[in-house]
């Protein structure tokens, strides 16, 4: 596996996305075999592995943290704090305030079987604490030993620089793929002046980029987030089928798979840029990973950019309550 830099921390060029294997796309993989899949990945080189309180919540810590336990020195570990959770397991707002980073960060290195965090972000901007308190936070327990690098999740321009004028800010991560390309017009300028990595998540589109969505599925599992996404909907699917239909024949031409052109699309737009597929099969590693040796050329670009610009994409990629938590 290839190795890029997020800010000053090196990663292998394509990380993995455990979410998916707990939590958001549909039932949870059994836990014997998510266990096998992350250590799989490990077995391929991956070095960054994301997770989060939130997914769950707390299940998908306790996952990450199970199996990647014996390997623990060979991985980086990413996770993220900023919602409330109940006592019910609920998550009922946002909670950004310095007390309850600090508590987070405990319950998720005892989640995680680890006594650090290598990439600590804030899951989702919280409107009601300043981004310097935060940041500030997030500094003291750097200077503890307890986090190694500090990320912000769908935060503005705005917030990472007033973040990353108290803590350094090593990475961003934001939705970024083929069909959702607004970092480029809102993040890219400002990564290239701080020097900070982006880390994409959704690379695949949910899954849709990877060819592997048919017409017929129905995402009416309460546990998909996609039954709620517009893009998802029976008619908007239909229409957005000319992305998959370009991709299988670009594929189909150059002997790789549409995940790899999805994947290998994102690597070749910034040298700072990490996407974090999921992947519920071992079939997936290899062949999310086998992207990062894939070279696209300029003709392949230009034509991927051409025909994404003729295609007409129906649908907002997220829902309205999950779009509404982005900071913009």
């Amino acid at each position: 596996m290839q190795t890029r830099k997020l800010g000053n921390l090196d990663v292998s060029a394509v990380g993995l996305g455990c979410m998916g294997l707990s939590f958001g796309l549909g039932p949870a993989t059994d836990r014997k075999e998510a266990i096998g899949v992350i250590r799989s990945a490990v077995e391929r080189g991956v070095t960054l592995y994301d997770t989060a309180e939130g997914y769950g919540p707390f299940v998908n810590e306790e996952l990450v943290g199970e199996a990647l336990e014996p390997v623990r020195d060979q991985v980086l570990i990413c996770t993220k704090f900023g919602f409330k959770i109940n006592e019910k397991k609920e998550t009922v707002g946002l909670d950004s305030r310095p007390e309850h980073i600090r508590d987070v960060v405990e319950a998720s290195l005892k989640r995680l079987r680890t006594d650090r965090i290598d990439l600590l972000y804030q899951h989702r901007v919280d409107p009601a604490v300043p981004m310097e308190d935060v940041a500030g936070a997030v500094k003291d327990l750097i200077a503890e030993g307890k986090v190694k690098h500090f990320g912000l999740s769908e935060a503005s321009a705005q917030n990472i620089r007033r973040a990353h004028a108290v803590q350094p800010v090593t990475a961003i991560q934001d939705h970024y793929s083929l069909w959702m390309r607004e970092p480029e017009t809102t993040k890219f300028a400002l990564c290239e002046e701080l020097g900070i990595g982006l880390v994409a998540w959704g690379p695949l589109g949910q899954g849709f980029l990877t060819g592997a969505i048919t017409r017929e599925m129905k995402f009416d599992d309460p546990n998909d987030l996609r039954r709620d996404f517009p893009r998802f909907t029976p008619e908007a699917l239909e229409a957005n089928f000319k992305v998959v239909d370009f991709l299988k024949a670009l594929g189909a031409r150059k002997g790789i798979t549409p995940a790899q052109i999805a994947l290998a699309w994102l690597l070749a737009q910034k040298p700072w840029i990490v996407p974090i597929p999921g992947g519920t099969k071992i079939a997936h590693l290899e062949d999310n990973g086998a992207a990062a040796d894939v070279t696209l050329t300029r003709d392949d670009l230009d034509e991927i950019d051409k025909a994404f610009a003729t295609i007409d994409i129906k649908g907002a990629p997220l829902s309205e309550g999950l779009d509404a938590a982005i900071d913009r």
